[in-house]
């Protein structure tokens, strides 16, 4: 399956918003057609999930072509990011959905998703569901609304589009649960309306996940795999790297193993590359533009944009303070501020002052340095040596704290530990720019 796609076959003309009167219909349709019970039954669901797992397979290069014409994504991170895992989780529902609909495990019912996660999950609960996707990735959300309906049983599962009037309008219904995934703004939104037909809401929220990187660790591999978590879908993933905690004695070292890292990514530079994405709406390149142009701190790589084609360079900016514009929210672009430490103790102190963080991640060679991080921070899940892969990862739970927290155990936390060693990287090298590998195994 070739990177280079004919992204022509799909635009975002297809996108048309729900008819706002239409929406409670949707809506009391999927209630009567739960009611009916037939979602109970185990071999119901196992079929449904059967036929999601077929609606990604078939239609892996459809994808591909959606989410390259919204965010001009490369379709080898499209397959990295979200196929591989979809079908990963997709097949392993199918395969216990027995096992965990037992009755000592509570079931959800009518469910709106407010984006669309993998809802593999939700059919293997017994649930009806709505998935209202991004209006920001309208070939995407256009191809699923086309999609879902030749697979699932449309009485039961369906698409909502739409912008602020479509999402005002789901929002005024009540609904038996509510999955939110975004930015904190809109959660108030969300939170705000659901409280007032009381459905419950589960929230992922993100945040600025911290890197504190150690003098004791392998700095090639460290920056190869960091500058990868940074730069995969333009820096715009919830478990993004957001900003580096590191010695001042190690700064220097650190910054040129980045350089050389982001030089072999991008052999003609990022802006020429098909191995990198575009930022996806001209609001949000406005906006971390403008955390670059306030930032007191030093850029000493990148820093170009093009506000034509919502191109950010992957820029590395050293110097940079606790108070600065670019540490003031989560920057979701490919902007990594580079924050120095006099050791450990200062940077544990950073990252505990702030927000739980989705995402901590910590390089290091040294066990107990990372025995100390782990102990001594509180986040949703905590990655030794490698970024972003938590996510990917089949059985590693996903979720965060406070703000961030999406569990069925609201009160326990279950935190994810992984800590993927240097030598990994035999088996690790496909994941990196430039893409020019073929995947059609994973259609196997």
């Amino acid at each position: 399956m070739a990177d280079s796609l004919n992204t022509t076959k799909r635009d975002a003309g297809l996108y048309t918003a729900t008819a706002i009167d239409h929406i409670p219909v949707l809506r009391d349709r999927l209630k009567n057609a739960f009611r009916t019970g037939r979602t109970k039954e185990i071999q119901f669901r196992r079929q449904q999930l059967l036929a999601l797992a077929y609606l990604v397979k078939d239609n892996m290069a459809l994808f591909q072509q959606a989410l390259a014409c919204d965010l001009g994504r490369s379709g080898t991170e499209t397959i990295v990011l979200e196929v591989g895992s979809t079908l990963s989780e997709v097949m392993d529902a199918y395969h216990n959905v027995a096992k965990w609909s037992k009755p000592e495990r509570a079931r959800w019912s009518l469910n709106w998703f407010a984006v669309n996660p993998t809802i593999a999950g939700a059919i293997a609960a017994g649930n009806a569901c709505v998935l209202k996707p991004s209006e920001l990735t309208p070939t995407y959300s256009a191809l699923l609304a086309e999609l879902l309906p030749k697979y699932l049983d449309p009485e039961l599962y369906t698409v909502i589009n739409g912008a602020v009037q479509e999402t005002a309008r789901v929002l005024e219904l009540q609904w038996d649960h509510i999955l939110f995934t975004g930015g904190s703004r809109v959660a108030s939104i969300v939170l705000t309306a659901a409280a007032k037909t009381l459905s419950p809401v589960s929230t992922e929220l993100g945040g600025k996940c911290p890197v504190i990187v150690d003098s004791n660790c392998d700095f090639k591999c460290a920056a190869r795999r960091l500058m990868w978590g940074k730069t995969t879908n333009a820096g715009q993933t919830c478990t993004a790297p957001d900003y580096v905690l590191i010695p001042k004695g190690s700064v220097d070292k650190f910054i040129q193993a980045c350089k050389d890292v982001l030089n072999g990514f991008y052999p003609e530079g990022a802006e020429s590359s098909n191995s990198f994405s575009r930022i996806i709406s001209p609001s949000h390149f406005a906006r971390i533009k403008a955390l670059l142009d306030h930032t007191q701190g030093e850029i000493v790589f990148g820093g170009s944009t093009n506000a034509g084609t919502k191109f950010i360079e992957p820029t590395l900016v050293r110097g940079v303070k606790g108070d600065d514009s670019l540490m003031g929210e989560e920057i979701f672009g490919p902007i990594l501020p580079i924050v120095e430490v006099e050791n450990i103790d200062e940077a544990i102190e950073f990252v505990n002052a702030r927000d739980h963080p989705l995402a901590l991640y910590v390089f290091s060679s040294n066990s107990t340095f990372k025995k100390k991080v782990a102990e001594n921070t509180q986040s949703g899940s905590v990655v030794m040596n490698d970024t972003v892969v938590q996510t990917v990862v089949d059985g590693l739970p996903f979720g965060g704290i406070g703000p961030v927290d999406f569990s069925f155990d609201m009160f326990t936390h279950l935190r994810s530990t992984l800590d993927s060693p240097s030598f990994m990287e035999r088996f690790l090298w496909m994941r990196y720019p430039p893409y020019n590998v073929s995947w059609r195994c994973i259609e196997r």
